[in-house]
């Protein structure tokens, strides 16, 4: 892939980080954001929501 990852700036609710996966995978935002909820309730929200964190953290913020 010759898409970096980073976070978007146009695709973001909270942070920008489902929308910058999406664009690095090339999936539709809102298949990420879904899917990312069904994990998080799935492992009973906490590592969910810490990865989050994390991955807000250190991402870059993207041009676009």
């Amino acid at each position: 892939m010759d898409r970096p990852l980073h976070r978007s700036r146009r695709h973001r609710i909270l942070g920008g980080v489902c929308g910058g996966i999406a664009y690095w995978l090339g999936w539709k935002t809102t298949a990420v954001r879904i899917l990312y909820v069904v994990v998080s309730i799935l492992s009973a929200a906490f590592p969910g929501i810490l990865v989050y964190v994390v991955l807000w953290i250190a991402m870059p913020l993207g041009r676009r």
